[in-house]
């Protein structure tokens, strides 16, 4: 795949065909490659990944859309597969505001991204039902104005902000019926509870287990009625967990076993010259 459209179309495919497919969440070009390299058919970025690579605290706004933008380009153009953004709240309140980020994602590079109704604001961390409800309908009518078809997902995240389900479906099958490509909502974390979202909706539901029961596989998440996996920014912490414990080693004990766990340096530059 080389061009926008094409990678577009086939994004678009993933999500039509039978089955479940994972797409991992890259935070740079690098770990962009060494997913792709696996065989993996599709990358999404991540917000916290991003945030973590720029020392900055997630969901905070410290994260300007500038540098999100930057890095969606980057992920973008490191490989050939299609890329989806992790966009939270659009950087914006206002529908229309919202939806001028998707349009500059699409610039980017990317051929798919999500829109949440997390405002970034704790004193209240949801939109208004009918706020949320058109924000997705600006978001979509930017995705519709593109040369492309642009795969945007709906995201609704009371459950990461003690709402209850009841409240995340309803708002799901709302951003479903505004023509939501993909409906996601984090913090869906055992099987009983993502079937009561799958057989409430039609469009393709997409499942993160950074919040998920780690336990589950990827046959059962199929069985249950999800078509797409991510793991938000689950591989980043992986990343930083390992640096750490290294780091603790050489401060602690003086010592540097840690280093028989490396990525050798062949394999690293073999994984980049793809």
């Amino acid at each position: 795949m080389s061009t926008q459209q094409e990678k577009a179309a086939a994004f678009r495919a993933l999500h039509e065909r039978p089955g479940v497919f994972i797409i991992p969440n890259a935070w740079d070009a690098g770990s962009a490659k060494l997913l792709a390299s696996l065989g993996f058919e599709a990358l999404a970025t991540t917000s916290l990944g991003l945030a973590n690579a720029l020392g900055k605290v997630d969901g905070t706004g410290a994260v300007s859309r500038d540098e999100l933008l930057a890095n969606c380009a980057q992920i973008a153009q490191a490989t050939p597969l299609p890329v989806s953004a992790d966009l939270e709240n659009c950087y914006a309140h206002e529908p229309r505001a919202a939806a001028r980020t998707i349009t500059a994602a699409a610039q980017a590079g990317v051929v798919g991204g999500s829109i949440e109704d997390a405002t970034g604001d704790p004193a209240k961390p949801i939109y208004d039902f009918t706020q949320a409800v058109e924000r997705v309908q600006a978001a979509l009518e930017a995705a519709r104005s593109l040369p492309f078809h642009f795969t945007l997902t709906a995201r609704a995240d009371g459950l990461m902000h003690a709402r209850d389900l009841d409240d995340t479906i309803r708002r799901l099958q709302a951003f479903e019926k505004a023509g939501a490509d993909v409906l996601y909502a984090p913090g869906l974390r055992d099987l009983a509870t993502i079937r009561a979202v799958t057989s409430a909706v039609r469009r393709p539901v997409n499942v993160v287990m950074s919040t998920a029961d780690p336990a589950l596989t990827t046959a059962q998440l199929a069985e249950a009625g999800v078509r797409r996996i991510s793991v938000g920014g689950a591989l980043s912490r992986l990343a930083f967990a390992a640096v750490l414990k290294a780091a603790e080693e050489m401060k602690a004990l003086g010592g540097f076993t840690w280093v028989s766990s490396t990525l050798p340096a062949k394999e690293v530059k073999r994984i980049f010259s793809a």
